[in-house]
C-alpha cells in the first residue's frame, strides 16, 4: 500500500491522520537518539529537527515550528538546544523541556570528557598529533565560512556593514572586550531603530514557506496547551527556581573551596557567557577565548584550537567546547588534588556545562507562555540587529587569529607553514564551492594531516 507523501496536497488523496498523543515514553527516546545524531552545528540541527518531528512524526506544525524557532534565535544561548526545549515543553510540560534539553547536551558531554581524556593523555602521540595537525586548518576555514554566513545574512546594508567592521577595529586594534562590543552594538542598534528603522528593521527569516506536511499533533490552529499558558504565578516559579539552582549551585563551590577557587570563577565566567551568546556558539568563542585564555589562563591558545576541533566533530551544541575548556583548566589546576586529575577535570567540565546551559531553560520555561499567547512572527529587535551585524566582525577575528596560530605556530618570527595553508585554503574551497558537510570535511582533513606527517 502506498504511504502518502510528506508534504502531499489533496491532489494525493486523503490526508494522512493527525498523529496519535505523544507518551512521554516516546518522546524521552527520540530526545536520547537526538543526542546522538545532531551533527552539523545549528543549522543542521534545526533541519534535523524539522525533518523529524515537522515532516516525518508530525509532532508540530511548520508553522509552529518556526514561530518557536524565531523566538530562541532572539535569545543568547544555543538556539537548537533551546528549540528542544520548547517542543519537549510545548508536548509534555516543564519536564517534557528539562528532558529535551538535557539529552540534548549530555551525550556530547561524556564523549567530550572522554575524548579530552585522550588529548591531554595522548595528545602528543604521533598519530593523535598528525591528525590534529590536518584539522586545525579546517577549523579555520570553518570560522571564515561561519562569518560568511551569518554576514550574508545581517548584513543587508552599509550601516550595519559599518557596524562588523567597527566590531572588528575594537576587538582587533582596540582589545575591548566582548560584552562591550555587544553593549556598544545595542546601543547602535536601539538608536538607529528610532531614526532609521528601516535600517535595523531586518528581521529574522527561516525560510517561511509553511509547506504542508498532513495534520499535526500541535497545528496551526491547535489551542495552546492549559499549562502554556501565561501566568504572573507561573512566570515568578520559573524565574526563582533557576535563580535558587545557581544560589545553591555557586554557593556549594564557594562554601567547599572560597571565591578565588577555579571552580567557582568558572562557574561565574561562564554564567556570564551564557548570557552573551547572540549569534550562536562563534559568536561567544573569542570571549572565552579572552577570558579563558588570555586572563584565566585555564588553557592555551592552541588547545582552544584543538578543543573546537573536537567540538566540530561530536554531536550536539557547539557551545559545548566549553566542556572541554572546563576539563583542560580543571586537570591543569589540579582542582581535586595532583591524585584524581581526571575527577577534578571532570568535575570542573560539568561545573562549566551547567552554568552555560541553566539560563536556556530559565529563559524557554519563562518565556514561553509569553510567546505562546500570540502566533504571530516575531521580528528582531533593532538592537539585536546591530549586535548581530557586530558579531561578523568578531567571528572575522576570531577566524584570522586561529589562522595566524596555524600557519605562524611559532608567531610571524617563526617560518610560515605552507602545508597548513595549503590544507586551510583545500578545506575553505571545499566549504564554499562544493558545500562539504563538516564532518566529512574534518575526516578528510584529519587523513590529510596523518599523510603529511607520514610522508
Amino acid at each position: 500500500m502506498n504511504k502518502p507523501k510528506p508534504g502531499a496536497g489533496p491532489a494525493d488523496g486523503a490526508s494522512p491522520p493527525t498523529p496519535a498523543t505523544i507518551s512521554f515514553g516516546q518522546a524521552l527516546r527520540f530526545w536520547f537518539k537526538l543526542g546522538f545524531i545532531s551533527f552539523g552545528g545549528p543549522a543542521g540541527q534545526i533541519a534535523l529537527m524539522h525533518a523529524e518531528l515537522v515532516e516525518r512524526r508530525r509532532w508540530i506544525s511548520d508553522k509552529r515550528f518556526l514561530h518557536a524557532l524565531n523566538y530562541c534565535m532572539l535569545l543568547p544561548g544555543p538556539e537548537a538546544q533551546q528549540l528542544a526545549i520548547y517542543i519537549g515543553w510545548l508536548l509534555h510540560r516543564t519536564w517534557g523541556g528539562i528532558v529535551a534539553g538535557s539529552l540534548f547536551v549530555l551525550p556530547s558531554l561524556f564523549i567530550l570528557i572522554g575524548l579530552s581524556w585522550v588529548y591531554l593523555v595522548f595528545g602528543q602521540v604521533g598519530v593523535v598529533a598528525a591528525i590534529f595537525y590536518g584539522i586545525k586548518p579546517a577549523v579555520t576555514a570553518l570560522v571564515l565560512h561561519a562569518a560568511h554566513r551569518i554576514g550574508s545574512r545581517a548584513l543587508n546594508n552599509r550601516w550595519l556593514g559599518a557596524i562588523a567592521a567597527l566590531a572588528f577595529v575594537s576587538i582587533f586594534a582596540l582589545q575591548l572586550p566582548f560584552p562591550a562590543i555587544v553593549l556598544g552594538a545595542g546601543l547602535i542598534g536601539a538608536w538607529g531603530g528610532r531614526f532609521q528603522p528601516a535600517l535595523f528593521a531586518t528581521g529574522g527569516s527561516h525560510g517561511n514557506t509553511h509547506k504542508g506536511f498532513g495534520p499535526a499533533l500541535i497545528d496551526d490552529d491547535t489551542p495552546t496547551p492549559a499549562h502554556a499558558v501565561f501566568s504572573r504565578s507561573h512566570l515568578a516559579k520559573v524565574l526563582s527556581a533557576g535563580l535558587l539552582l545557581w544560589t545553591v549551585a555557586m554557593g556549594l563551590l564557594v562554601a567547599r573551596w572560597g571565591w578565588d577557587a577555579t571552580l567557582v570563577q568558572m562557574g561565574w565566567f561562564f554564567t556570564k557567557a551564557a548570557l552573551l551568546t547572540f549569534g550562536g556558539a562563534y559568536a561567544v568563542l573569542p570571549y572565552v577565548y579572552q577570558g579563558a585564555v588570555e586572563q584565566q589562563q585555564w588553557l592555551s591558545a592552541a588547545q582552544m584550537m584543538d578543543g573546537l576541533a573536537l567540538g566540530e566533530t561530536t554531536p550536539g551544541p557547539l557551545i559545548m567546547v566549553v566542556a572541554f575548556v572546563g576539563f583542560v583548566g580543571g586537570w591543569v589546576r589540579q582542582v581535586l588534588g595532583p591524585d584524581a586529575l581526571f575527577l577534578g577535570a571532570a568535575l570542573a567540565a560539568c561545573v562549566v556545562t551547567f552554568f552555560t546551559f541553566l539560563p536556556s531553560f530559565v529563559f524557554i520555561l519563562a518565556g514561553g507562555p509569553l510567546i505562546e499567547a500570540t502566533h504571530g512572527k516575531l521580528q528582531f529587535t533593532a538592537p539585536l540587529t546591530a549586535i548581530t551585524a557586530a558579531v561578523v566582525g568578531v567571528i572575522l577575528h576570531l577566524a584570522l587569529f586561529f589562522a595566524y596560530h596555524v600557519w605562524w605556530p611559532q608567531g610571524f618570527a617563526g617560518r610560515f607553514d605552507p602545508v597548513s595553508g595549503l590544507i586551510t585554503l583545500a578545506a575553505g574551497i571545499a566549504l564554499f564551492r562544493f558545500k562539504l558537510g563538516v564532518m566529512p570535511l574534518i575526516a578528510c582533513c584529519a587523513l590529510a594531516g596523518l599523510a603529511v606527517k607520514m610522508l
